[in-house]
């Protein structure tokens, strides 16, 4: 790897002439985006090669401010930037006005930046992506009664994001993203039963060794073989940390200040008050190390921070950028998430912190429930809070994981789902959002 590929230089000085050409072309205010990209992945089944494929881009987007009016170009290249900011703004004159579109308060905009450790300069070759991924692939066909792949794979990327504004910001960040994962089949027939395990992680000495992933791949879909249907009952259910963090994906879907300004949101009236018990707390940081979601300043160049969302249970605030900010009355919370069209709030590094019990401690208190590992479909109505959706997993009988489950639908309100959550002590920052084994009381589970 060259050093220009780590080395945003270059893009901070383009990008700035691009933001002093909208000016000239006669811009109030602009700002410009790069986006450098990175990637090479390797696919494997069966103990052969698939896929191999390599990519790498360098985005450019330019947006122009004239008065109430806005627009936005985009680019593969820097190319002509007198161009490119003449039809920026030419395209500006024609839109439409929207009061509240507009660069970032000047006082918000960050001038120190967090080393937060998201690069790892490692760059790994195709062979030996190709090795780890047989060496996953392997280690799950070994164990006894795995009886098919459905394949493994390795990647390696870069990215990162280059902000300059008409305002005086000029900042860019990078970081390294590797990943493995492995998808096997046990049983035979109509009994067969497939499953997976992967990690993700920005630095390679972090990333789970692949015979720990492919044996973990392994043991989760063997125990799967022989699931049973179960007749439709109200009981406790339980969530697996892989599919917990979806009702906190929820939560910020609910309080993204694009839906409050919508009225798309069954949370738009619950500002301040109690939403989950006492003791849930509920935090968003941009500012972890090394965290899947971290990053310096946000896609307006605010300087952001830690964010409490939920507090002793109760609703603290909205995700905000400043155009939603600006429509609510509010000021920006540094969620600002860059598209080059403009931006949209959204969070980092999200996570329900856990709680005081442990989840087995939470599996024997149960003497009937359904420990979910598996959720399928999208059934969440975010303007009413409804909730239904396909899940597979475990029953519980007498606080023991006593056997299969699968084709049921777990279905209640999350307006009723977080006042009755419950976090266990488990939480492991693995994900965006991420969130401990989670046990919610009296869901409709929809069986035979």
């Amino acid at each position: 790897m060259t050093s220009r590929q780590f080395d945003s230089t270059q893009l901070v000085e383009q990008a700035a002439i691009l933001v002093a050409a909208a000016k000239k072309a006669g811009a109030d205010a602009a700002d410009a985006v790069v986006v450098r990209s990175q990637s090479l992945s390797v696919d494997v089944r069966m103990g052969k090669v698939e896929e191999s494929g390599r990519s790498e881009s360098d985005e450019f987007s330019l947006r122009v401010f004239l008065g109430n009016k806005s627009a936005s170009i985009s680019a593969n290249g820097a190319g002509d930037p007198a161009q490119l900011a003449e039809r920026a703004v030419a395209m500006a004159k024609v839109s439409p006005e929207n009061p509240f579109v507009g660069l970032a308060a000047q006082d918000r905009l960050a001038s120190k930046f967090a080393n937060l450790d998201m690069l790892d300069e490692t760059v790994p070759g195709v062979k030996e992506l190709e090795d780890a991924a047989l060496e996953c692939e392997n280690a799950a066909l070994s164990v006894e009664g795995i009886t098919n792949s459905g394949g493994a794979s390795a990647s390696w990327g870069m990215g990162g994001m280059v902000l300059a504004t008409s305002h005086g910001f000029q900042g860019q960040y990078v970081g390294s993203r590797f990943s493995r994962s492995v998808s096997v089949v046990a049983g035979e027939g109509a009994s067969m039963e497939r499953d997976y395990d992967y990690d993700s992680k920005v630095h390679l000495s972090d990333l789970e060794a692949p015979s720990v992933i492919g044996k973990s791949a392994a043991e989760r879909t063997l125990k799967k073989i022989g699931p049973r249907q179960v007749k439709t009952t109200t009981a406790p259910v339980m969530f697996d940390p892989r599919v917990s963090n979806t009702l906190v994906g929820h939560l910020a879907s609910a309080i993204n200040g694009s839906s409050i300004a919508r009225k798309t949101s069954f949370l738009r009236e619950k500002m301040g008050e109690q939403i989950f018990a006492n003791s849930i707390q509920i935090v968003d940081d941009p500012l972890i190390k090394r965290g899947q979601a971290s990053h310096p300043f946000d896609g307006e160049g605010v300087e952001c921070g830690p964010l409490t969302l939920i507090e002793n249970g109760k609703l603290q605030c909205w995700l905000l950028d400043s155009a939603t900010a600006n429509e609510l009355e509010l000021e920006t919370n540094g969620r600002a998430g860059r598209s080059g069209a403009g931006t949209t709030p959204g969070s980092t590094n999200l996570a329900l912190l856990a709680g005081e019990r442990s989840a087995d401690d939470m599996i024997k208190s149960i003497k009937s429930g359904f420990y979910v590992t598996e959720l399928i479909g999208q059934g969440v109505n975010m303007i009413s809070g409804d909730y239904s959706r396909g899940a597979s997993g475990y029953w519980i009988e007498n606080g023991e994981l006593a056997y299969p489950v699968s084709e049921v639908t777990i279905a209640g309100n999350l307006v009723d789902m977080f006042a009755r959550l419950i976090p266990a002590d488990d939480l492991v920052y693995r994900y965006r959002v991420n969130a401990p084994s989670v046990l919610v009381e009296d869901m409709t589970i929809a069986g035979t």
